[in-house]
């Protein structure tokens, strides 16, 4: 039986939630999903350059945790820009403040 994952602290809303290759329908793409912890963590980490210890701090979990989740983010931003795949930013396990979702 795995662990339950701890809630982790979003406080940034996205300005859109769901991203695509131009001049594609959306039909044919495949589609990823980038859960709102994963979208704080690459905010803190690349737009606000926090370092991890205070990045995952604000997140209210380990280093360690905000490093695996940071690399995930990246693994797939990146798959989403290479491979020309539509990219979701919803759920995951988060702490959001009213209104934000």
């Amino acid at each position: 039986m795995t662990r339950p994952l701890k809630c982790r602290k979003v406080t940034s809303e996205p300005k859109a939630y769901y991203f695509k290759p131009r001049a594609m329908p959306l039909c044919g793409l495949e589609e990823i999903n980038l859960q709102l912890d994963e979208f704080q963590a690459l905010k803190y980490a690349e737009l606000d350059r926090k370092d991890q210890a205070c990045s995952a701090a604000a997140m209210k979990i380990s280093r360690q945790t905000f490093g695996n989740i940071l690399a995930s983010a990246r693994r797939k931003l990146a798959d989403a820009v290479v491979n020309g795949k539509a990219l979701k930013i919803d759920g995951g396990p988060v702490e959001a403040p009213r209104g934000l979702r």
